[in-house]
């Protein structure tokens, strides 16, 4: 059965009650304790599926991320002709094509295959970069979304592609650099050498290296500045591995390293499952932190793959106690209470996020840097915290790639925090009843993005 983006998972009811306005009341949070068993990772999840569309062999996916975004990347492989057998929301199994993807031939006069995919920069970019080594029809292939994904820069990958050989242009219909997208069969064979930008996104990159192995004839990308997220593009490599394909890298330790990749075909190693999500993880822990509780995450630890681990040592900077096991994190907050600091979170982007709002409950002000990257993201994310720290009572120096966070005496109480429909912005900032106040989440639905069942797991692990 075909899957279709159209309507977005439901949202499930939560034991919090919703004022008329359709927020989310959360009375104060006098401690988090327990375990959280933590959803799959949305990076693995749609990497691990177009990896898996391309192998040779069936792979059976568990602990897929039940998400908007994974539907949006399961109906555009269904849509391209990829079979997948749905087995429960969180397991599939996805019937490998070989090789490139198959794109439906079309009629003549027929209008482009037009693909969906919502705001899931997951699904966007990498889909992008394979199409653009598979067999097109003449009337091509458009890739859009919703009206944020028409703000969302992707002219860095298409610079990256057109180097290579691809056809791939903007329609014109969103902002300048960004979709709809529009992809057309090439000239010639797509490969050779190409050198593009790494200091928007890591996503270009984790593309293009996905595709790299479709071309006949290789593929060089050069990193021609500075490479942001780097972990990312480790995790996308590293699954590269398990389905049978191997990366070479120059200049490694560089800030400008080169990727090199030959003709190849990837295959299935059987079964796969997905990690669970490292930014999932950060609201429980940052919550144990700020309140003295003990919480364990189960699904990622001391052997994870993701750059997003690395939130738990922000948190043992300040002041928290961290135990590490090797698919599991637990901390609680130390006998001192949270410190303020300076933390460089380029490689760890979207748990700066909460890190922004653990800020509100330290000694002195903390200084989040090198997190540009928000800007880029689902909304524009730096002046979101900005706006809403303050409604919470704080004061915020920004900059261009930073901000500064001094926390009130005590937060303003009943604050509506709007979320600017980002799944992050809603989970985050939910930690603000833990000073003691009530905080109203606009549109917690948006959560569906990763992780629809949020406020009832938090509700799960709440002391009141």
């Amino acid at each position: 059965m075909p899957f279709s983006p159209p309507p977005p998972l439901p949202r499930p009811p939560s034991s919090l009650s919703a004022s008329p306005a359709g927020a989310l009341s959360i009375p104060p949070i006098a401690s988090l304790s327990g375990s959280v068993t933590l959803p799959g990772s949305k990076s693995l999840s749609n990497r691990i599926l177009l990896l898996a569309a391309l192998s040779e062999g069936p792979t059976r996916v568990t602990n897929l991320l039940e998400s908007d975004d994974i539907r949006y990347m399961l109906a555009a492989l269904s849509s391209l002709g990829v079979e997948v057998a749905e087995h429960s929301p969180t397991s599939v199994t996805v019937s490998g094509v070989a090789g490139p993807l198959p794109v439906p031939a079309g009629g003549t006069g027929d209008p482009p295959l037009t693909l969906d995919l919502g705001n899931a920069g997951t699904a966007m970019r990498p889909l992008c970069a394979a199409l653009a080594f598979s067999a097109l029809p003449a009337a091509g292939v458009t890739l859009d979304g919703v009206a944020r994904m028409r703000e969302r820069p992707i002219a860095d990958l298409l610079d990256g592609l057109a180097q290579l050989g691809a056809s791939a242009e903007l329609t014109g219909r969103g902002d300048p650099g960004c979709p709809p997208v529009l992809l057309r069969p090439p000239a010639g064979s797509v490969g050779g050498r190409a050198a593009i930008s790494g200091k928007m996104s890591s996503q270009f990159l984790s593309a293009l290296l996905m595709a790299a192995p479709l071309s006949p004839t290789g593929v060089s990308i050069r990193i021609k500045d500075e490479l942001i997220s780097a972990p990312y593009v480790k995790l996308t490599t590293g699954l590269m591995e398990k389905f049978g394909v191997t990366a070479e890298v120059l200049d490694a330790d560089s800030p400008t390293p080169t990727f090199v990749l030959g003709p190849g075909t990837y295959r299935s190693p059987g079964e796969i499952l997905v990690e669970g999500d490292a930014s999932s993880a950060s609201y429980f822990l940052a919550g144990a932190a700020i309140t003295g509780g003990t919480v364990k995450v189960v699904g990622c630890g001391s052997a994870s793959v993701q750059g997003d681990v690395k939130f738990a040592d922000c948190l043992e900077k300040m002041g928290a106690t961290v135990t590490w096991g090797r698919d599991d994190i637990t901390v609680t907050r130390g006998e001192g209470g949270l410190r303020g600091g300076t933390f460089d979170c380029l490689e760890i982007p979207d748990a700066a996020m909460t890190l922004a709002v653990v800020a509100l409950f330290a000694e002195g002000p903390t200084r989040i840097e090198n997190v540009y990257s928000w800007r880029l993201k689902e909304t524009e994310r730096m002046k979101a915290i900005v706006c809403e720290c303050r409604k919470l009572g704080a004061e915020v120096e920004e900059g261009r790639d930073y901000c500064v966070i001094t926390p009130p005496d005590k937060l303003n109480d009943n604050v509506l925090i709007e979320t600017y429909d980002d799944h992050r912005m809603a989970m985050a900032f939910s930690l603000a009843a833990c000073g003691g106040v009530t905080v109203e989440i606009n549109d917690p639905g948006c959560t569906s993005k990763t992780f629809p069942t949020y406020f009832d797991v938090l509700e799960q692990v709440a002391v009141r």
